[in-house]
Parts: C-alpha cells; structure tokens; sequence
C-alpha cells in the first residue's frame, strides 16, 4: 500500500506532466490561431447568411423582403430598412473579419445582430448563439491578432 507521501509525489508528477502539456499547447495554439479560427468560422456563418438573402452580387431579394415583413419581426425599423441593413452587414462585416480590418468593430457589430436574432427572431436556437456570441466576444476583446490588417497598420 503507498504512503501519503508516494501518492502526494505521484499526483505531484502527474499535475506537473499535466502542465507542461498544456503549457506547450498554449504556446503552439496561442491568440493567434485562435483569432484567426474564429474570424474565419463567423466570417463564412455570416456570409453564407448574407448570400441566401441575395440575388447577384447584392440585390436583396423578393424573398428576403418577405421575410422581414413576415417572420422576422425586428422592433423599431422598417421591415424593408432591416432587411437591408441585416443584409449588407452579414456582407460587409464578414469581409472585415477575414481581412482583420476593423476587428472589434465587426465583432460587435455582429454580436449585436446575434442578439436581434436571439431575442426576436429564432430565440430557441439559444445555443447556436451563444457560440456565436462567446467567439465574437473574443475577438472584441482580443483582436484580430498578429495575423490581421489591424496589426500590420498598429492597431490592437
């Protein structure tokens, strides 16, 4: 049977292994990766959106009207103003998230489309959202990272 000190030095041991992994997958995965990961997945959530609500390059659709007047019901604007406003911006922010131009702006921008969305459109889809939302928050308060255009121009 191992005395206490055994068993204290082997979970010693093991936290110690245990650190120095998670201290090398830090170092490889670090802001970076992740910044840039997230910018991309958001980017293409919110593009692929956009790009339903079209026709060619950015005519927004019969369809999409019919929607902000129908099912979308978005408190305070037009239900033509909403479609598009909510349509140029799912074009528009996107395309800053991969270039990491206006990072923190695009991320809020977006967060605040997640939550219309969350509280007057589809507020069931509560866990889709709150994914969004936790990487958008990232980014507001990280960044775009080294691998970004905010970066290169000295930008936080």
């Amino acid at each position: 049977m191992p005395t206490t000190t055994e068993t204290t030095s082997h979970t010693g041991r093991l936290r110690a292994r245990w650190n120095a992994c998670a201290d090398l997958l830090e170092r490889w995965i670090g802001h970076d990766l992740i910044a840039l990961a997230a910018r991309v997945a958001l980017a293409a959530i919110f593009l692929m959106s956009g790009r339903t609500k079209v026709t060619g390059l950015l005519t927004v659709s019969d369809g999409t009207y019919a929607l902000f007047r129908e099912e979308y019901h978005v408190p305070l604007l037009p239900p033509d103003l909403a479609a598009h406003l909510a349509t140029y911006a799912e074009h528009l922010f996107p395309l800053l998230l991969v270039l990491g131009l206006a990072t923190r702006l695009s991320a809020l921008g977006l967060l605040g489309m997640t939550l219309v969305i969350q509280v007057f459109v589809y507020p069931d889809a509560w866990p889709t959202h709150l994914s969004w939302a936790g990487l958008l928050l990232y980014l507001a308060a990280h960044g775009g990272g080294r691998l970004s255009v905010d970066r290169s121009l000295g930008l936080h």
